[in-house]
């Protein structure tokens, strides 16, 4: 019996815009069943990749194989059974709910018995069950996301694209689709995650890879990241008079970082620090548990990108 193949790998990739590299001999091969993360800051590469990899452009160098095709010169076979949520929204105004899921299905050769059956399932992922005639100009801005993401499963993809899925979503919607994507998951779909949420990453993803300056900097499940590139606790400190007291910080932690007002303490042993902050005036705190937003921070520094 021959190994199944992954599905999707992508060897040595490159591509350069304007003589700028913006993917640097990019590797990465997804384990079906599992929900990949590909988490960086913006100007990381990931958007890029992720066109690369659907075949919409091709690449300097390298390979890509998307379902075992070649990419691009099979792309319009191997997305059969990929369905993508792209950042933007792409919905038709001029059609109801109802009828975006039949025109999208209609792009997949389906009948339009087939997508009329799957309609109320895919509505009801989405949290929009009864709005199959809804004009797309009476839905919020939220709701408009939700069905983005019942549109990208109309073919019953077998791996989904999810670019800042949750983006513009409250946290009841989120929570919905979150559900929604674990469920996924559990009847074997293969999900390729980016988000600038990390607690979305942390929930979802089985295995996390850090992308910066268009290479993997770090790959690992988020609890590896976690215990592997962080101390495991953070004091948050901020308040009056925390100018004059940062300059002791480091007798009390391993590291310290200020952003703005708040200075983060990391530290191993937080005990001494709470006990020195709660017989300080003026200065408040917060103790917490590292998690994947401070390795994030950690490898890819906090300074702002555009």
């Amino acid at each position: 019996m021959s190994p199944v193949k992954p599905p999707l790998s992508l060897r040595g990739l490159s591509k350069s815009y304007g003589g700028q590299l913006v993917v640097d001999g990019f590797d990465l091969e997804l384990e079906p069943g599992r929900c990949h993360g590909l988490l960086g800051p913006n100007g990381a590469g990931k958007t890029t990749t992720l066109r690369l990899a659907l075949g919409l452009i091709g690449a300097d160098a390298g390979t890509v194989e998307l379902l075992g095709y070649p990419m691009p010169d099979q792309a319009r076979l191997a997305r059969r059974k990929v369905g993508v949520v792209p950042q933007v929204d792409s919905l038709d105004p001029d059609f109801t709910v109802g009828e975006n899921l039949q025109t999208y299905g209609r792009y997949f050769g389906l009948s339009g018995k087939v997508i009329a059956e799957r309609i109320p399932s895919l509505l009801d992922f989405a949290g929009l069950a009864g709005k199959a005639d809804a004009p797309i100009l009476t839905l919020s801005g939220g709701m408009k996301r939700r069905l983005t993401l019942a549109r990208a499963l109309v073919n019953d993809p077998d791996l989904i694209f999810l670019d800042e899925p949750t983006t513009g979503l409250d946290p009841q919607a989120r929570h919905l689709i979150w559900q929604g994507l674990r469920r996924l998951i559990a009847q074997g779909k293969t999900l390729l995650l980016t988000t600038h949420f990390m607690d979305e990453a942390e929930r979802l993803c089985d295995v996390i890879s850090v992308m910066d300056k268009g290479r993997i900097i770090v790959r690992g499940s988020p609890r590896e990241l976690i215990a592997g590139h962080i101390e495991p606790h953070v004091v948050e400190i901020y308040g009056d008079g925390l100018g004059e007291w940062s300059a002791c910080a480091s007798s009390f932690c391993r590291r310290c970082e200020q952003a703005g007002e708040t200075l983060f303490c990391y530290t191993d042993d937080p005990e001494k620090l709470v006990a020195e902050l709660e017989a300080s005036q003026g200065l408040r705190y917060l103790h917490r548990p590292a998690n994947l937003e401070d390795v994030f921070l950690k490898l890819t520094g906090r300074d702002l990108r555009d």
